[in-house]
């Protein structure tokens, strides 16, 4: 087996809207559920985040430069359409218009994302976001918009940023759900509505743009059992089962897990499932298996309650790790854990993986004058592109490209600028904007090195 990826890999970096836009109140942009949020002790509010509407061509710049030849980002649902299901914004449309060519000219390939926990205010308020039906037409409407004014030029679509989030607690954060008792039967509508709006959109890409490709995503759940003790690992693997597999099956064309059906019968929540929708699901199959990774967790069943949702395991049963050194906000480092995902996504299912996050936070501070000595990055990144090329030469595993998170730094999804993922520093802090200065980190040459040479010379 060869051991040189192939021509074509992509290498690159991933974002979100809120996260790197800002301009929260220009070119006719619309109120989302992050423009309400104000500021904190550790958290900037997103009203400019790192300006990136107004300076992305310094960023494509450095993206070139380092020899990136893909670039995910998120297309903001409330700037292309300010009420979530009104009118669109031609404004807003012809912004990504230009920053989508922008990155052709470049020789960068644009990757679209279609939502990032940013739901536009009115929905959120009006209709309690992703809890109700309504929002998952609405979302089609506007991702079927997106897909005819961009897709002839977009070749790799996603329709949710780590989808399975909305199978979790964090769903009714992320899925614009404003007031509520956060009920186990609304979790379960938030995930199926949004599930349905990833199937609906799936076949709507395939329908009108032949050849580009939807990918289905996951914040993947690498979850170990604490010891070997029976319950340990029957907990493992059903966390496993409800937060992987069970969207893993649907992207592959199998359905929902038997098991989940089996809580969803249990529960008496049929009736969220309609008969239509499970038709519409049956006969999905996404092109590439996406996710998410930064580190892995390990679970101790005794922490769990015998009448806990699965769901909710984690929220009890989070347990550090002593064979994982961890980062300064408690993230275990873990590049095997990482090798182990890609090899076993592409043995499942046997369709391309493509890891579209990774990276390390911590807390730096730019001194003015020299580089950020960020050796700690390098490690990471080298462990896991390394452990990513085991899978893929040792283990068989087929793998579209490599994108990191940030590599410009970005806020934080808490809103915290000292959590810092780039090799590029932004020269702001989260309570003082500064200049917003681009300066590379030592890593930008070390990366730039492995982009330039394929991944060979690490």
């Amino acid at each position: 087996m060869s051991k040189t990826l192939p021509t074509g890999f992509l290498w690159g970096n991933s974002v979100s809207s809120m996260q790197t836009e800002g301009a929260w109140n220009e070119g006719g942009k619309g109120m989302s559920v992050y423009d309400i949020r104000e500021a904190s002790e550790f958290a900037s509010d997103w009203k400019v985040a790192t300006d990136s509407y107004h300076r992305y061509h310094e960023d494509f710049d450095l993206m070139q430069d380092l020899g990136m030849n893909c670039y995910r980002f998120q297309i903001a649902w409330s700037r292309v359409c300010p009420q979530g299901d009104g009118e669109f914004n031609e404004e807003g449309i012809a912004f990504y218009d230009r920053f989508i060519d922008d990155l052709l000219a470049r020789g960068i390939e644009p990757m679209v994302c279609l939502y990032h926990f940013d739901m536009p205010l009115a929905l959120a308020e009006q209709y309690n976001g992703f809890a109700d039906r309504h929002v998952q037409d609405a979302f089609v409407r506007y991702g079927k918009k997106m897909i005819d004014c961009f897709g002839s030029r977009v070749k790799y679509w996603l329709t949710f940023n780590e989808q399975n989030i909305y199978h979790m607690p964090g769903a009714f954060q992320v899925g614009g759900y404003l007031n509520g008792e956060k009920t186990l039967r609304e979790l379960y509508q938030i995930q199926h509505h949004v599930m349905m709006s990833h199937v609906l959109l799936t076949h709507y890409l395939h329908e009108t743009q032949p050849g580009q490709l939807m990918g289905g995503m996951l914040a993947h759940q690498l979850i170990y059992p604490a010891t070997c003790k029976p319950r340990d690992v029957f907990c493992a693997t059903q966390y496993d089962e409800f937060l992987n597999q069970n969207l893993l099956r649907v992207y592959a064309g199998q359905g929902y897990s038997p098991e989940v059906l089996a809580v969803v019968d249990r529960e008496g929540f049929r009736d969220i499932y309609r008969e239509d929708d499970l038709a519409q699901i049956a006969r999905v199959k996404n092109d590439f298996m996406a996710f998410s990774y930064y580190a892995s967790k390990t679970l101790d069943s005794d922490a769990i309650s015998p009448d806990t949702p699965v769901n909710y395991y984690l929220q009890q049963g989070d347990k550090a790790n002593p064979y994982l050194e961890a980062t300064e906000w408690g993230w275990q480092i873990d590049p095997l854990g990482f090798r182990a995902i890609i090899t076993r996504y592409y043995n499942d299912w046997r369709l391309p993986v493509f890891p579209i996050e990774n990276g390390i936070g911590v807390i730096e501070e730019w001194d003015g004058v020299n580089p950020v000595d960020d050796e700690y990055r390098i490690a990471y990144h080298r462990d896991h592109i390394q452990a990513m090329q085991d899978a893929i030469f040792e283990d068989g595993a087929q793998v579209i490209g490599y994108l990191g998170w940030g590599l410009i730094d970005i806020l934080s999804s808490q809103g915290d600028m000292r959590k810092r993922y780039g090799v590029v520093y932004v020269n702001r802090e989260n309570h003082d904007l500064k200049d917003m200065k681009r300066v590379p980190k030592k890593s930008y040459r070390w990366l730039q090195q492995v982009i330039r040479s394929n991944g060979r010379d690490m």
